[in-house]
């Protein structure tokens, strides 16, 4: 397996390019879903610090840039101060919502490769075939990535909205060691893990598409 650049470009450039655009896009906004949630529950952090920005520089950074450029995925970051949440569950909406954003995303990304599979046919090929790519990959990754982000492990999402419901939970993850557990734990999910959320998250796509197709008119067989 070579540069996944190339790969994909061999393949078919525009598997690229829609690989580009859901990836930083979805990181984008999904940061600013964490964001919009801070700032609905009392923390001005986000605007504070200027991340609240549709520039993917600032969310991402120049590390995640680069291993974007390398490996094809990235990560984000939004900051927020906790000790200016409102509520007692502020923390866990917080959390919750960039892995929601994501859902939405695929979601919408589902129903138009849906529509455009059953409505524009009569566009032919490469156009139908490049534009239903482009709907499909944003819909398995985004599941992905919502998956990813739901997992218990920091500093995911899916850790802080754990902590936010267990203070068992939230003790251990403020242990000491607790951090280099925790990378050790991220590097095994991303080289192990990563293909296999990431198959699965791409056959619930198919299976979403499937179903929304089979409910419009004209949809089913």
């Amino acid at each position: 397996m070579g540069w996944w650049v190339a790969d994909l470009l061999s393949q078919n450039p525009a598997m690229l390019a829609s690989w580009i655009v859901w990836v930083i896009g979805s990181i984008v906004l999904h940061e600013l879903a964490h964001g919009w949630a801070a700032i609905r529950e009392g923390d001005d952090t986000p605007i504070a610090t200027g991340h609240m920005t549709w520039n993917p520089l600032v969310h991402m950074g120049g590390l995640s840039l680069l291993m974007f450029a390398l490996v094809g995925i990235a990560w984000g970051a939004m900051p927020v101060n906790p000790s200016r949440f409102r509520g007692r569950w502020s923390d866990v909406i917080v959390s919750l919502a960039g892995p929601a954003m994501n859902l939405l995303l695929a979601t919408v990304a589902v129903v138009l490769a849906a529509l455009w599979a059953t409505y524009a046919r009569a566009v032919g090929d490469p156009l139908f075939t490049n534009v239903f790519a482009f709907f499909f990959t944003g819909a398995f990754l985004n599941v992905g990535l919502a998956a990813f982000n739901l997992l218990p492990v920091p500093p995911l999402d899916g850790a802080r909205i754990l902590a936010g419901l267990s203070p068992a939970f939230a003790r251990l993850v403020s242990h000491p060691n607790a951090a280099m557990i925790s990378l050790v734990a991220m590097v095994v999910l991303f080289t192990q893990g990563g293909g296999v959320i990431f198959g699965m998250a791409e056959a619930a796509a198919g299976w979403g598409v499937r179903t929304v197709t089979a409910l419009l008119p004209g949809g089913g067989p």
